[in-house]
């Protein structure tokens, strides 16, 4: 139905490629009118069964009631899909929050997770495990030949070790990178000051960053996260925290003080709403950066590990605009815990052996995962980029069709985001999605968010805005 429906409303060609698939090339083309197919209610959340009522009380009962969730419980998931308690399938464009970028339940992740299982688990970072290594060498030999950190795209790595060659801090998520890095930024910064030096103790202790910016939650990455939904009921903060306001150049000069030790800046703000940060803002970053002696860290968990279609998000950006550190986590395992702070090897001569640590983090575990990942994402850049694109162009239709509830779209590749006109509207079309058996995610205020698993295709990228043009159909003609 959905293949039949879609067929008689395509008009205009747009001409795509495509990689590892049956064919290198084709046409396709997009509709001209909106979808009526799925205006209707498909998967209810009025009355609950006895069943799925007992399952809510089972958890609700111990576990701290920090989230919003809809009722309903998975049991299941295959690719790009979900199956509840219920035996109803569900369309999952959240992705697990931008973690499951290989999909659910992928079969070659699973032998490897089986194989590492059974052979080594956990040491902890006591002793040396062949993991940790690899998957360091293979990041750091993607960034130099996709491009990020200072290297140009096709850069190589030398043969033999230099001082100069990048160091990677495993973590078990981003907000532990992200405090890694901020740690790792104010050693320097101390390590600076006596090396030129100045007397007395060092004052170059501020971090920046920026308005709609989401850098986690614990107490110095929430002092980063300058949101008061988030701040307010655990002030005081850390303090020595400024914000400043995404891609205003003109302030940079003022906010980036010889009293900063670090800025950090997502090049494409995830949970804040989709906006990219411009390449002129960028590299007024790091030239100032420069001028100061300040590290400048890009925080990479959402939009990085090639869902713009490239490495990082900054890959694409001339090396004027790199960063000090990448934080990276959410895919690099596909949704078992692991993060990372990748740093130059200037910044890293600042830490030595007991100045930082983890329990859990670069586990053989979490390192074996991470590198089959980063191995399989590597190889679909491509079709990232293709079906981001297309993407794109489908959601580009939502503000010529429904001017008075779309704004343009947003983002690169597989991160993209619509927002969407009046207070709560971007939460009732994610509440519709989902009651048509699609599942979005809300961003800021007033957008909503597209990061689906980068396996995704052109069958549920078009089921998915086919089913976001039926709610924006049944929104129009209630308002």
């Amino acid at each position: 139905m959905l293949a039949t429906a879609t067929r008689g409303r395509l008009s205009g060609a747009l001409l795509l490629r495509t990689r590892s698939r049956a064919v290198r090339q084709f046409a396709t083309v997009l509709p001209n009118k909106p979808s009526e197919t799925y205006r209707k209610v498909t998967h209810p959340e009025g009355e609950l069964s006895a069943q799925l009522q007992q399952e809510l009380k089972t958890t609700s009962r111990f576990v701290l009631p920090v989230y919003a969730r809809p009722p309903m419980v998975f049991v299941s998931g295959k690719g790009c899909y979900l199956q509840d308690s219920q035996q109803r399938k569900y369309l999952d464009f959240t992705g697990g929050i931008a973690v499951n970028a290989l999909g659910h339940a992928d079969e070659q992740l699973a032998q490897v997770m089986f194989d590492q299982a059974n052979t080594l688990l956990h040491t902890s970072n006591a002793f040396y495990h062949h993991n940790a290594g690899n998957l360091a060498t293979e990041l750091v030999s993607l960034t130099m030949k996709e491009g990020g950190l200072g290297y140009a795209l096709g850069s190589q790595m030398s043969e033999a070790a230099t001082e100069d060659d990048p160091r990677i801090f495993f973590t078990n998520s981003g907000t532990e990178a992200n405090e890694g890095a901020f740690k790792i930024a104010r050693k320097y910064a101390k390590e600076r000051w006596a090396t030129n030096g100045k007397s007395g103790e060092c004052t170059q202790v501020r971090v920046l960053s920026f308005e709609n910016a989401f850098h986690g939650r614990s107490f110095g990455a929430l002092s980063a996260t300058p949101n008061p939904k988030y701040q307010a009921p655990f002030t005081p903060l850390v303090p020595g925290f400024d914000v400043g306001k995404l891609n205003r150049t003109e302030d940079v000069e003022r906010l980036v003080t010889p009293d900063t030790c670090a800025v950090i800046v997502e090049p494409i703000q995830g949970e804040g709403g989709v906006s990219v940060a411009n390449e002129d803002f960028l590299r007024s970053l790091r030239a100032r950066c420069t001028e100061v002696g300040a590290v400048l860290i890009f925080d990479e968990i959402q939009a990085g590990l090639f869902r713009t279609g490239r490495l990082w998000a900054h890959s694409n950006l001339p090396v004027d605009c790199h960063p000090d550190i990448i934080t990276m986590a959410k895919p690099l395992a596909n949704g078992y815990p692991i993060g990372a702070v990748l740093m130059r090897g200037n910044i890293s001569k600042a830490m030595s052996v007991g100045s930082h640590g983890t329990t859990f983090g670069g586990s053989p575990m979490a390192t074996a995962l991470g590198l089959h990942v980063l191995r399989r994402l590597a190889d679909l850049a491509e079709d990232v980029r293709i079906n981001g694109e297309y993407l794109k162009q489908r959601l580009s239709k939502l503000s010529e069709w429904f001017p008075q509830l779309a704004g343009p779209v947003r983002g690169r590749g597989l991160i993209l985001g619509v927002p969407f006109h009046g207070e709560g509207i971007n939460a009732k079309i994610v509440e519709l999605a989902r009651q048509r058996g699609v599942l979005l995610l809300t961003a800021g205020k007033d957008v909503v968010r597209f990061v689906p698993s980068l396996t995704v295709g052109r069958v549920e990228i078009d089921h998915a805005v086919d089913v976001l043009e039926g709610c924006l159909s049944e929104l129009s003609e209630s308002r």
